[in-house]
């Protein structure tokens, strides 16, 4: 299987647009797309508790987060391996981790940025820096998905056009605020063989109510043709001479 239904959620610590807190809410907006993975922001405590745990209970799915903690994190039926916190700087934040889809591996960027401009250009200059995109080790194909927190063209969004694609979105982009979507919020980001074939935003009563974020839902598929050989499969003890 080289596709994946992959949805991007601003969570807001389960508060929604009618300031009542509710995570059960959040839940039914999840299962209504059957996600194989969600990209969660700004989790945070409820009631004084961690609510990850219990997402991760009720929705069938295995949780993932740094090892610090923090307010980003995932809800996986796939297994996803290095997951890491990056810190961009003025409460901005980047959670990565690598998943296998039909063998291919795909890199997974969940953001979460500030809106004022001087924090968020710094914060998209740490994104696409050395620790993270501009790290020569991430040689796979990548998605960049979560909250980038622009209200139109914000700052920095230059820097992510020229080194990024974006994906395609519903010809109605708004994510937030719910209860009136103007802005696209909340999007993604490609780099390599990777594409979208689908893009859906929840605009249901529930979803309006239950966060003041809107949460995308991407179809993606990894479109690199070739197969990539497993260390375990390389002979162990001598090379083998090709015939010819």
């Amino acid at each position: 299987m080289t596709t994946a239904r992959i949805m991007t959620y601003n969570i807001q610590h389960c508060r929604g647009s009618d300031n009542q807190v509710n995570p059960d809410r959040i839940l039914n907006v999840i299962a209504d797309a059957a996600p194989d993975i969600v990209v969660l922001q700004e989790l945070g405590a409820v009631h004084h508790a961690d609510i990850l745990p219990y997402l991760e209970e009720r929705s069938g799915l295995d949780a993932y987060r740094g090892v610090t903690g923090g307010p980003l994190a995932y809800l996986s039926y796939f297994p996803l391996k290095g997951v890491q916190n990056f810190e961009l700087g003025h409460d901005g934040y980047c959670l990565r981790a690598d998943v296998e889809l039909g063998g291919k591996r795909l890199h997974l960027l969940n953001v979460c940025l500030d809106s004022f401009p001087r924090f968020r250009s710094h914060q998209v200059s740490q994104l696409l820096g050395p620790e993270l995109l501009g790290n020569p080790s991430l040689v796979c194909p990548a998605l960049i998905l979560g909250d980038f927190a622009d209200y139109l063209w914000g700052a920095g969004n230059l820097e992510l056009a020229s080194v990024l694609r974006r994906t395609r979105r519903p010809l109605w982009r708004g994510t937030y605020p719910s209860q009136f979507p103007v802005f696209g919020r909340d999007r993604a980001y490609l780099r390599g063989a990777v594409r979208v074939l689908d893009a859906t935003i929840n605009r249901s009563f529930l979803a309006r109510k239950a966060s003041r974020h809107l949460p995308l839902t991407l179809t993606v598929q990894i479109t690199d043709t070739r197969r990539s050989i497993k260390l375990g499969r390389l002979p162990a003890r001598r090379m083998e001479a090709a015939p010819g």
